[in-house]
């Protein structure tokens, strides 16, 4: 019987006949109870994501303060405006030492608290992974406004803490200091996202065969070279990703920033967001949309470009892990 069917096929071929699949619209209503269960979504995402986005596009080349009905084209005069604004270099520079600073702290510490969990000896890793993940289902402004007590120069316990130990004469004021306030807020953030970026790295973690670890215990290998040679190299791929997710984690902070010092003092604390914010709705002075998207479109450029290196590394390193798979 599969001879005979083979024979027609090769009939309808030399034919000129070749075997038709299902019509698009076919598939399409074939599939139809997926789309329409993903159809609020779309309607959602399209309504809050990409209407606003394209949106901001074209708000960038008005001069408009988005309360009223009168709109000016004013082309590029924006992003000119920009280029000399010290304030906008500011707020973009601290931006990047935000995200230079706190993601491999983030990184780093997460990779090895997920090497220390991912011990299937050590009983309470699933109880230390509940605690480091709580923070994270957390809100930023209720976390921001907690850490605005914590860190209170006013019997705040971060303080009280340090006045015992004898570490400091007097106290703190790690929000209202010029020279603390960012690294403050950088240090509550690692702390609220360090349990997502830790989940990550477990996940890495699971790809690795375990036969690989015991083959080379029965070789003497210990445990440095174990994570040096084996666990390093096959995590690499999956480490280009969590960088990634933890770099663009790091450029949205306005939610801690806003609520634990509103971008002060004296504007030493201001992101790209919070900078962006105060733009956009005036405060302390005139409303301006159409800047604040000009500065909005040129900072997510920046975020598209850190996005396509990273991209450019991942394919490198799969090209890398590749290679050694093959040796």
């Amino acid at each position: 019987m599969a001879i005979g069917t083979a024979g027609r096929a090769g009939r309808l071929m030399q034919q000129g006949h070749r075997p038709q699949g299902r019509s698009l619209g076919r598939r399409i209503w074939a599939a139809r109870w997926c789309y329409l269960f993903a159809l609020p979504n779309l309607i959602l995402a399209a309504g809050f994501t990409f209407y606003p986005t394209i949106m901001s596009w074209y708000f960038s080349f008005l001069d408009w303060s988005g309360f009223t009905s009168d709109r000016q084209w004013v082309g590029l005069a924006n992003f000119r405006e920009i280029i000399h604004d010290t304030y906008f270099w500011h707020a973009y520079l601290r931006s990047l030492e935000f995200m230079a600073v706190a993601v491999p702290i983030q990184v780093i510490l997460a990779f090895i608290m997920a090497l220390i969990l991912n011990d299937a000896s050590y009983k309470f890793g699933p109880l230390f992974r509940t605690l480091f993940f709580l923070p994270v289902v957390t809100s930023a402004a209720i976390v921001g406004i907690v850490m605005t007590f914590v860190f209170s120069p006013f019997n705040g316990p971060i303080n009280q803490a340090l006045l015992q130990a004898r570490l400091a004469n007097s106290p703190v004021d790690f929000l209202g200091n010029p020279n603390t306030a960012l690294w403050t807020i950088a240090g509550v953030w690692v702390w609220k996202w360090f349990g997502i970026t830790m989940i990550y790295w477990l996940a890495a973690l699971q790809v690795v065969p375990q036969e690989i670890y015991e083959a080379a215990e029965v070789d003497g290998a210990g445990r440095w070279r174990l994570h040096r040679d084996i666990t390093a190299p096959m995590v690499f791929p999956f480490a280009v990703v969590i960088v990634l997710i933890t770099i663009v984690g790091s450029l949205n902070v306005f939610g801690l920033v806003q609520t634990m010092t509103g971008g002060g003092p004296f504007f030493a604390s201001e992101v790209m967001e919070v900078y962006i914010y105060r733009n956009a709705f005036g405060e302390g002075g005139i409303p301006r949309l159409g800047y604040a998207s000009a500065a909005a479109l040129f900072f997510g450029i920046t975020v598209l470009a850190l996005s396509l290196l990273q991209g450019y590394g991942l394919k490198k390193a799969n090209d890398a892990r590749a290679q050694l798979r093959a040796g």
